[in-house]
């Protein structure tokens, strides 16, 4: 048994979110600087002591700028929590100081320790070359695959975490990779095939007094600068009943349909790990605002941030950069100023919405530790659904 391949995306179909245009790979590696890589562990292994047991785990990482030169030209970074049932070792540090120096990993909930140490590890050996002494603490979150993956047992190690900081790659590979990989592999959102998910928004800033069209673009953006916002899930969260794909209830016709009557139903126990990345120049106060408007994005497809789902956001800047130690008392830096930041806030969650409908379409049927079954969204029939509401392009 291997993991399924990819399938098509909802944009791929005709499905389009929101008003805004998106980016050339509609994904978060638009955003300049910005690279993504995964690993994938998927084992079908006897139980201890003969084996590992049934692996469907992973790990993706987030990475600005190249690994040995982050820690000492960071970037600002903001975060926010919608429901804190969930972890992200690093939180703390951006909230205080408001800078990214590592890569972003993601994986299974019981494995955020092994990463960060590895992290550590791979991460230390960059900085000692380059002659840097400091402490080093890596950004890692995480999501409970335990469904389809027997994570009690910690499926991933040190070799996972460095095949996925040396799988990153931009937009030369194409759109980020999605669906059942990388950390998105055990995951289950909306009780259907979760995982990963991506896409993108292109930004004009526009002062929120003037009176633009719907899409916030000036009829002549002249010399108006155009940024791009990328998004990036981790979808594990939601109920199949509230599933809402661009306005339509699917998930309610899908129950009326019988389907998953043969599944078992059971709490909500999942949650979302989202990161937000620009190139526009944003401090990170500005990127806590923009990380937090991504719950909007997961409420339009029908979460409800459920009692047992943590959902935790990050978002980043690449288009400022902060040196460790610069020598100088005073920094001088252009930012966009907050009055033009409601096309940056609509980007975020429109970009959020496609990525969890990304994750799902993307993501097909796995089967997973004690036979476990999470099924693909059934795409035909969503886009039946779709089709007559008027949702679909040509």
């Amino acid at each position: 048994m291997t993991p399924p391949l990819q399938r098509a995306r909802p944009r791929d179909l005709g499905l389009r979110i929101g008003t805004m245009s998106p980016g050339p790979t509609d994904s978060i590696v638009d955003v300049a600087n910005v690279r993504v890589g995964h690993a994938t562990v998927w084992r079908d292994e006897p139980p201890p002591p003969r084996g590992r047991g049934v692996a469907r785990t992973g790990v993706t990482a987030i990475v600005p700028f190249g690994l040995g030169e982050l820690f000492s030209q960071r970037v600002p970074a903001g975060a926010a929590v919608l429901n804190g049932a969930g972890e992200a070792i690093g939180i703390t540090t951006i909230q205080e100081w408001g800078v990214l120096e590592t890569p972003i990993l993601w994986t299974s909930s019981m494995a955020i320790g092994r990463v960060y140490d590895a992290a550590v590890a791979a991460l230390v050996e960059l900085d000692d070359s380059a002659g840097i002494d400091d402490a080093l603490m890596p950004a890692v979150a995480e999501c409970d695959d335990g469904w389809l993956n027997a994570s009690r047992r910690v499926q991933v190690d040190a070799a996972d975490v460095e095949a996925a900081l040396s799988d990153a790659a931009g937009p030369e590979r194409g759109p980020a990779a999605g669906g059942v990989v990388g950390a998105g592999t055990g995951m289950v959102c909306f009780e259907l095939k979760g995982g990963i998910g991506t896409a993108s928004r292109v930004v004009h800033p526009i002062d929120r007094r003037a009176v633009h069209g719907i899409d916030d673009v000036p009829a002549d953006p002249g010399d108006i600068a155009a940024y791009t916002v990328g998004v990036m899930v981790l979808a594990n969260f939601g109920r199949i009943g509230r599933l809402t794909v661009d306005g339509v209830r699917v998930g309610e016709a899908l129950v009326a349909d019988g389907w998953l009557d043969d599944v078992p139903h059971g709490r909500e126990r999942g949650s979302c790990a989202v990161v937000v990345a620009t190139d526009a120049p944003l401090e990170s106060t500005a990127l806590s605002r923009l990380a937090r408007r991504a719950g909007l994005g997961l409420a339009r497809t029908g979460s409800t941030a459920g009692h047992g789902s943590g959902e935790i956001f990050l978002a980043f800047s690449t288009g400022l950069r902060i040196p460790r130690g610069g020598g100088h008392a005073l920094r001088r830096v252009e930012v966009v100023d907050d009055e033009f930041l409601d096309p940056f806030f609509g980007a975020v969650v429109e970009a959020t919405e496609e990525a969890v409908l990304d994750a799902l379409f993307r993501a097909d049927t796995v089967v997973g530790r004690d036979g476990h079954v999470v099924r693909g969204l059934p795409v035909d029939r969503t886009l039946a659904l779709l089709g007559a509401a008027g949702r679909l392009s040509a």
